[in-house]
């Protein structure tokens, strides 16, 4: 089916290039995004309202002048009475702030996942490699005959319209987890040496993620592995990140960031909100964190190669800015396939990858190419 999306062309509403590389949603191209942003804007805009209505969500995060703010991730709603947050899981009712989850209440499933996962950091971390045997892989080699324990958080800050987990958006009968349900289920099953944290995004929910992680690495017997992994846009709140950090540094765990773009403005159209916060985050976890264990790295970024969006330019910033802090850093990039508000476009075009592949490797040393099956359907 992939081989025949995308085929129509789509002009750009502002400098009239047609092009199959070009979302329908959006109707406009990368280049007028970067440069015409204000020109844009009204576009990248409806995009994202039409994308977040049929959930019911606020089409951006609410700044009321006089609201109540959450400071959990790093848009900080300001919700005015009867406000919802962007990520839905937060609203004012009556003046009070009122969260759907708590630090021992997840809206959340979670899964048996057998190793060697698909993990975007299988290729190097210990549940792919036996990287950092014995103490933090429970064998010599890849971690065949265990498992990760794949957290499924409902609730996202970014709004990414080629979102491949959608189903995170329908919060209204999403499954509650208390905290000790979580500890039950991790500590009854032996074969788990990971919980990964991911969803949409682990950062609206991360008080529960931190609280049930802490309590694991607690109450676990001293012998026994379990890593606790983050997947996410990274645009947390910046003390709860550290905190992440430090616990996936103690159990030998990663911190896995989703670059998306490096260009602000791209990121405005692609996923509704700023990305400057992953930046951010991603240095201070390279500075304070990376160095106490470079052989099994505690921090990976990720790059979606979106058609015709992301592409070598954006690529080779990311990368330059991974380099400037460690170029040993793990860097993915990933295939993309059509999803969501954007299954209108094509998997990513073999010549983009090998592009951005040839361009990431003049900064860094360990670069890998995800998804890679996905070039045999492009």
């Amino acid at each position: 089916m992939w081989r025949l999306i995308g085929a129509t062309e789509v002009e750009c509403k502002l400098c009239g290039k047609k092009s199959k590389l070009i979302s329908k949603v959006l109707e406009v191209c990368a280049g007028c995004i970067k440069a015409r942003f204000d020109e844009a804007l009204p576009f990248i805009e409806r995009a994202h309202e039409e994308a977040r209505l049929r959930y019911g969500l606020p089409p951006k995060p609410p700044k009321r002048s006089s609201g109540l703010k959450c400071t959990i991730c790093s848009n900080e709603c300001s919700m005015g009475e009867g406000d919802v947050g962007f990520c839905g899981l937060r609203m004012n009712v009556n003046g009070k702030l009122i969260s759907k989850t708590t630090a021992n209440e997840a809206l959340m499933y979670g899964y048996h996942d057998p190793h060697v996962t698909n993990c975007c950091a299988a290729w190097f971390c210990p549940a792919g490699t036996g990287s950092g045997y014995p103490m933090y892989a429970a064998r010599p080699g890849p971690e065949i005959g265990y498992a990760n324990y794949a957290v499924f958080f409902y609730g996202c800050n970014f709004d990414c319209l080629f979102c491949q987990n959608a189903s995170h958006k329908l919060l209204l009968g999403a499954p509650k987890v208390t905290s000790d349900e979580f500890m039950r289920h991790v500590l009854q099953n032996r074969d788990y040496t990971c919980i990964c944290f991911f969803g949409g995004s682990p950062e609206p929910q991360l008080p529960f993620a931190l609280n049930v992680s802490k309590r694991v690495l607690e109450e676990k017997p001293s012998n026994r592995i379990i890593r606790i992994c983050f997947e996410w846009n990274g645009c947390g709140n910046r003390s709860l990140v550290k905190e992440a950090a430090s616990l996936a540094l103690a159990s030998g765990g990663n911190i896995k960031f989703d670059l998306k773009c490096f260009s602000e403005e791209l990121s405005y159209a692609l996923s509704g909100v700023s990305n400057r916060a992953a930046y951010e985050n991603f240095e201070m976890i390279a500075r304070e964190f990376y160095d106490e264990r470079p052989s099994v790295p505690v921090l990976t970024a990720t790059t979606l190669l979106v058609p015709g969006y992301v592409t070598a330019d954006e690529v080779e910033k990311i990368a330059k800015f991974i380099a400037d802090l460690n170029p040993e850093i793990p860097y993915s990039l990933l295939v993309f396939h059509p999803d969501h508000f954007m299954n209108d476009m094509p998997i990513t075009p073999r010549r983009q990858v090998e592009e951005c592949l040839r361009t990431a490797k003049q900064y860094l040393k360990r670069v890998h190419v995800g998804n890679i099956h996905l070039l045999g359907l492009a």
